[in-house]
């Protein structure tokens, strides 16, 4: 399979679904990857059950604030000079590259950099979604150490972390980001063929085209998006109604805040109101949580199908709220620990897309 510019659409549309709010804006992330491969030709997909024992794999992603990168946009070469510094620092050649989460952005910064370096991309992710924290990855569950890893910034700064735990990966780094303008590239996470096929989620970017296709096929016919979305994701439709306030703030490189949705016909009298840090963490239904992380609180344009990120989100748009299952590993003890409601500050239990009415 080849990732091909009319495919980057629907790429970027399906990963924002899956990006749960987060992962950076579809349309940006489109276009970028869009000039990437037209002007250095179509990015090869390999399935994580072909790639070699002893790959080299290398993730590369967009570290920052969504908020900050509607505005600030990555360098042309900012993004293959991450995965270069990296690979110089520890003395190896990438021979794959990979995606660490689902994102509008951060399922096509990969693209860029395999399109430039002429690498093949692998077909699969770190997380099945995005989170907020680089530390929030499969890997780390599987005990693969984040760093050595770059981090590289649009004016030509780079930088290296070796650290002692992902946990002061991310704190470092995210340290860093904030002084290179809340917008940063990482490469992190190298990992062997053999490492990557435990510890991976196989097959996302093949999701994601599929999802964006449903959404376009949709539009074309007149049939409900908002339904060809849940059915591709086997979750379901939690509120229908109209944002009428958005509480939203950047700050410790975070994009952190609230957003109120009036219910509309079948939801018509009831208020629902998201909690986000980059991503949708708990949505809570007349002020009980209805669905919390890990599992995905999506948002989508009501009559388009269209995902919207929660640096998008406005007064007045009409929406339909989603939740979807996580990956299994993710409600595993340990994935509770990691990314669970509490790791938040959200004094809650998890709650299960599929077990709440």
């Amino acid at each position: 399979m080849k990732l091909r510019a009319e495919d980057l659409g629907s790429l970027a549309r399906g990963a924002a679904v899956l990006g749960t709010g987060g992962g950076g804006d579809p349309h940006i992330g489109k276009l970028l990857a869009q000039q990437a491969v037209r002007e250095h030709g179509p990015v090869e997909i390999v399935a994580l059950g072909d790639l070699p024992d002893d790959a080299c794999v290398v993730p590369v992603a967009m570290m920052g604030a969504p908020t900050v990168m509607v505005e600030k946009l990555p360098s042309a070469d900012q993004i293959s000079v991450a995965v270069q510094t990296l690979a110089k620092y520890v003395g190896k050649t990438p021979t794959h590259l990979a995606c660490i989460e689902a994102g509008g952005v951060n399922s096509t910064v990969p693209v860029i950099a395999a399109a430039q370096l002429g690498l093949p991309l692998v077909d699969g992710d770190g997380m099945g979604r995005a989170f907020p924290e680089l530390q929030m990855v499969l890997p780390t569950l599987a005990r693969i150490e984040a760093t050595p890893m770059s981090i590289v910034d649009e004016k030509g700064n780079r930088g290296i972390f070796d650290t002692i735990t992902n946990e002061w990966a991310e704190r470092l780094a995210r340290s860093a980001a904030i002084d290179m303008g809340c917008s940063s590239i990482v490469s992190l996470y190298a990992m062997t063929g053999a490492e990557i096929r435990g510890a991976f989620v196989a097959g996302t970017l093949s999701k994601c085209v599929t999802i964006g296709r449903a959404i376009e096929q949709a539009q074309r016919e007149h049939t409900d998006p908002v339904a060809a979305v849940v059915d591709e994701l086997g979750g379901r439709l939690l509120h229908v109604g109209k944002v009428v306030d958005v509480q939203r703030r950047t700050t410790t490189g975070f994009a952190r805040g609230d957003a109120t949705v009036d219910g509309l016909d079948a939801s018509h009298g009831r208020v629902m109101v998201l909690r986000f840090q980059n991503e949708h963490l708990v949505a809570e239904l007349e002020g009980t949580a209805v669905a919390t992380t890990p599992d995905l609180i999506i948002v989508l344009d009501t009559e388009t199908g269209e995902p919207i990120t929660t640096e998008a989100l406005r007064y007045g748009h009409r929406v339909s709220v989603l939740a979807a299952p996580a990956d299994e590993r993710w409600h595993s003890p340990e994935g509770i620990e990691l990314v669970g409601p509490r790791y938040f500050g959200y004094d809650l239990d998890p709650i299960r897309a599929l077990e709440t009415v």
